[in-house]
């Protein structure tokens, strides 16, 4: 029989407990403020809400893949920064209905997640409410290297590359993902990373910032744009076809990146296509935003996912 929920200082005290020590954190969960050591490198920061309903389904996924997707959220946007994740704060709207075993499975997903990445959770807050699960991290980093990569440095003549397959995300991955943390430093290391950004909202949706931001245009080559195995089961399914599930369902939690053409061909040559996840897919011109597909050259709607306001549920 589940546990009643004993209260927000009951589980504050249970997440104290359970949080293992770390030299970058003086004081930790339990004051007013967390106190961390000073680091010499820039910082990175970032914040992330998910919402039963919109971003999971408790019921479905479970409180401990919740609480992994929770945290690799974020630690995806430090790798979309080419980045180390470090530090994060969680804060909790837990459902009034919620026993005090899931709260726990809730913070082990969490701590799961961090502890892959060497993050430590410094603090954050709970409460419960009679609303569903509702859950807000906020992620410290550092910059490495050559610093921070962002959005804004997209060039003509850059090759655009993608780290992984995309596209069906629903039916499991969007829940059980790896953030490319490792993948993205090792990039930023061998070659100068012009612009990068995680595909959250869809690969045509994300890629679309990067040129917007960078005040250029997009030429993607169909043929060569990863497809998952989910999108094409999906795409049998709905008959919307594979290649517009991996433009455009989002949450696939790769990188998308764009590099000099003398890069480009580095990196393939060290990730070959057939060993590798690596791929290009296009290429950065003065303007547009274009598919290339079957011989024509069609524009390209940035669709993805977005949040819409004003809507009524009723």
């Amino acid at each position: 029989m589940a546990t009643a929920f004993p209260g927000e200082f009951a589980f504050i005290e249970w997440v104290k407990k359970d949080q293992p020590d770390n030299d970058s954190m003086l004081v930790g969960i339990g004051d007013d403020c967390a106190v961390l050591a000073p680091s010499s490198r820039a910082t990175l920061v970032t914040t992330d809400m998910l919402m039963e309903g919109s971003c999971f389904r408790l019921a479905e996924a479970g409180p401990y893949r919740v609480g992994r997707k929770a945290m690799a959220v974020n630690i995806s946007d430090i790798a979309a920064m080419a980045g180390t994740p470090k530090t994060a704060f969680v804060s909790l709207g837990l459902p009034q209905s919620m026993s005090f075993e899931d709260a726990k499975e809730l913070h082990r997903g969490l701590q799961s997640m961090a502890g892959e990445f060497g993050v430590v959770i410094a603090g954050g807050d709970t409460n419960t409410w009679d609303g569903g699960l509702t859950i807000s991290v906020t992620l410290l980093g550092e910059v490495i290297g050559r610093g921070a990569v962002l959005r804004n440095g997209a060039k003509p003549g850059d090759w655009i590359f993608v780290t992984g397959p995309l596209g069906g995300s629903i039916l499991g991955h969007h829940l059980d993902f790896t953030p490319r943390v490792d993948f993205a430093r090792r990039l930023h290391e061998q070659v100068k990373l012009h612009a990068m950004i995680d595909i959250s909202d869809g690969l045509a949706k994300d890629l679309h910032r990067i040129v917007t931001a960078s005040g250029v245009g997009a030429e993607l080559e169909a043929i060569n744009i990863p497809i998952t195995d989910d999108a094409r089961r999906m795409s049998a399914q709905n008959g919307k076809t594979a290649l517009e599930h991996a433009l455009g369902d989002g949450e696939d939690f790769e990188l998308a990146f764009t590099v000099s053409e003398e890069d480009g061909k580095q990196l393939l040559e060290t990730y070959p296509p057939d060993r590798s996840t690596l791929r290009m897919i296009g290429r950065i011109v003065e303007s547009g935003f274009w598919l290339l597909d079957g011989g024509h050259r069609h524009v390209l709607a940035p669709v993805g996912y977005e949040h819409h306001f004003g809507q009524s549920t009723e």
